[in-house]
């Protein structure tokens, strides 16, 4: 692809396939990432092609360094330098404290933070001796890793753990012209929220209504541009006013 490379991890569906979208309209080759729902993923290549817009779909398991390390060296190889990581990809496994099952916990770190760490570590590693000042790194952290969540301390903790990965990343690697930054959605229309007390949890957000995944997406097309360039290591919420 001559265009500038986005790989967005995730990007079968919910969040990760509106920021596939909202980066291919920017004018990205997109890579499509999944883990489990290859046919989703072709769909969101799919909903990018119809609109002139340039994807590949690449499926690996981003809790798993070796395979991780592999795909990045692929993209790069083939398509070119990947310009803008967004770290999406996710796990929710709930359990109260004392009935989770250790794969529980374990499945959530190693996707939700370890997975973050391996495709960040993968696309800087690919990006050494490449110094420009329009590289873009976006990990997408959650409401629920600053305020805690009954049921949810593992995703908890592996958000909470991107939050403090994003800000120490964020000042190693401003030198070589790399931003870092965290987008906070809060309760968003997607699968993830679907067997909640949809109308409960809007009474409790300022804004009276659930997010959309567009919403999430158009803040992280403004943090992969140029115009982001001076904005690094922050955190950024767009929960409706729940947590301010």
């Amino acid at each position: 692809m001559d265009e500038p490379i986005a790989l967005v991890t995730g990007a079968s569906r919910g969040i990760g396939r509106a920021v596939a979208l909202a980066l291919a309209r920017d004018g990205c080759g997109v890579v499509v990432h999944y883990h489990t729902r290859a046919e989703a993923a072709e769909e969101t290549r799919a909903m990018i092609v119809r609109e002139k817009g340039r994807a590949v779909v690449r499926g690996f398991d981003v809790a798993k360094w070796e395979e991780v390390e592999a795909a990045v060296k692929e993209i790069t190889r083939t398509h070119g330098p990947i310009r803008v990581l967004v770290n999406n990809a996710a796990a929710i496994r709930d359990h109260l404290l004392m009935r989770m099952p250790v794969e529980a916990w374990r499945e959530v770190i190693d996707t939700d933070l370890n997975g973050v760490y391996y495709c960040t570590k993968a696309v800087v590693t690919a990006m050494a001796g490449r110094r420009r000042p329009d590289r873009r790194i976006i990990n997408i952290t959650s409401v629920v890793g600053e305020t805690g969540n009954i049921g949810q301390s593992n995703y908890a903790a592996a958000k909470a753990g991107v939050i403090g990965f994003t800000k120490a990343a964020a000042r190693e690697l401003a030198p070589l012209g790399v931003t870092v930054n965290a987008v906070s959605p809060g309760y968003i229309d997607t699968e993830a929220i679907r067997h909640l007390p949809v109308k409960e949890l809007e009474e409790r957000i300022p804004a009276r209504r659930i997010g959309k995944p567009e919403e999430v997406a158009h803040l992280v097309s403004f943090l992969a541009s140029a115009e982001a360039g001076y904005i690094t290591g922050q955190v950024i919420r767009v929960n409706g006013g729940l947590l301010m």
